[in-house]
């Protein structure tokens, strides 16, 4: 089999996997078995590259932030559906946008952050429902808003503001 027909496949179970809606014994085990191989794909650096990454930095933050009071001061544990929503979210960008700055938020949310400097910025928070919110700073202009992500493709709005912020520079992965 070759890469593209890998991806293929990829392409063809991934969005099966997140809708998966299983009630037999027989239909849940089909589909845990996609969810494997889907994972399994996801951690190649060759097919995923940057992606991989981010996509086991958010399951790194989820692991280190999954109890209640992990930060001392009373924060959330991290939401397994939140989780869903990250890595939903980093499969759904372009495979030429920069990957995020990744931080747990006390509420149990995740913040995806592509920093360029100080006055350079785009943040948003992932949690358990399908509402994003969003900032952005970019000079003299900022502002913040709320977007419907239906875990397929990234608003329009989001994919403009992020690619404004990172268009003279690169951002990097630093978990927070």
């Amino acid at each position: 089999m070759t890469i593209g027909a890998d991806l293929m496949s990829y392409a063809t179970i991934q969005p099966l996997m997140r809708d998966g809606t299983a009630v037999s014994p027989e239909g849940k085990e089909v589909l845990n078995a996609t969810r494997k191989v889907v994972r399994h794909m996801e951690r190649s650096q060759s097919l995923f590259g940057s992606k991989a990454f981010a996509i086991s930095e958010v399951s790194k933050l989820a692991d280190e932030c999954a109890v209640e009071n992990w930060d001392g001061n009373g924060a959330a544990a991290i939401d397994d559906v939140a989780v869903d929503h990250a890595i939903a979210f980093i499969r759904a960008l372009p495979g030429t946008m920069p990957m995020p700055e990744l931080a747990a938020e006390p509420d149990g949310s995740i913040s995806l952050d592509w920093i360029q400097s100080r006055h350079r910025l785009f943040s948003l928070s992932i949690g358990c429902s399908e509402r994003i919110a969003y900032a952005w700073l970019d000079g003299t202009d900022r502002g913040h808003a709320v977007a419907h992500f239906d875990g397929y493709a990234v608003p329009p709005r989001i994919l403009d503001l992020i690619q404004s912020i990172v268009k003279y520079g690169n951002t990097s992965i630093r978990a927070a």
